[in-house]
């Protein structure tokens, strides 16, 4: 059964799956009222169902299906794919979110998925639930300006006791801020940090050349 307030799309999903082995429209519906009217009278298999209709609404009529209905299987038809709807669909049980830019054997496959107890997203939707879904990673903490001192005179190869009497603090104080630095750039060694820091451009060392005459 195919659910929009739209003929003009109505009438172009039909001629989507006219002709195709194995699937037949029984029946149209332009709101979620009609929807649920035309499931009692024609039991479809699977119901493409546009979201934002007057009246009852796709969600509205998809928590209707799935207590009175819950044999037949919805996919969500659409042009909307912001978070919220997304969300509300999934809530709602249905069987595939899909968008109306979806090519045509996308749709005739995505229909004989939903009848065969599959689910089908569009791809656009799945990369967006794996963004919403994963882990937010917090940014590293950049090094300090103290840290930034002690490496830089690591750059110019001070070894720690010479950063200690620069900088006058203690040798464990210079220990502490390198392993701080390793930390924060991902790397374990000094060299490593200060190549790290170097391209960042936290630190620029600049290069010192002499010649004799």
């Amino acid at each position: 059964m195919i659910v929009d307030d739209h003929p003009v799309v109505r009438d172009g999903l039909r001629g989507i799956f006219d002709g195709v082995p194995g699937i037949e429209v029984v029946a149209e519906a332009g709101d979620g009222h009609e929807a649920l009217a035309m499931a009692r009278a024609t039991a479809p298999d699977v119901v493409l169902m546009d979201l934002r209709m007057p009246g009852l609404d796709g969600v509205g009529a998809v928590e209707r299906l799935a207590v009175d209905h819950p044999e037949i299987r919805v996919v969500v038809l659409t042009t909307y794919d912001t978070d919220a709807d997304v969300s509300r669909a999934l809530a709602a049980g249905v069987a595939g979110y899909l968008l109306k830019d979806a090519p045509r054997e996308e749709l005739q496959a995505a229909v004989r998925t939903a009848a065969a107890g599959g689910r089908v997203l569009a791809q656009r939707i799945t990369s967006q639930l794996i963004d919403h879904l994963a882990p937010r990673r917090t940014p590293a903490a950049a090094p300090s300006p103290r840290e930034l001192e002690v490496l830089r005179l690591i750059a110019r190869g001070a070894a720690n006791k010479e950063v200690a009497r620069a900088l006058l603090i203690s040798e464990t104080t210079v220990k502490t801020h390198l392993k701080h630095v390793f930390a924060k750039l991902g790397v374990d060694n000094r060299a490593a940090a200060v190549v790290a820091a170097m391209e960042r451009r936290l630190i620029w060392v600049p290069l010192v050349t002499g010649c004799r005459s």
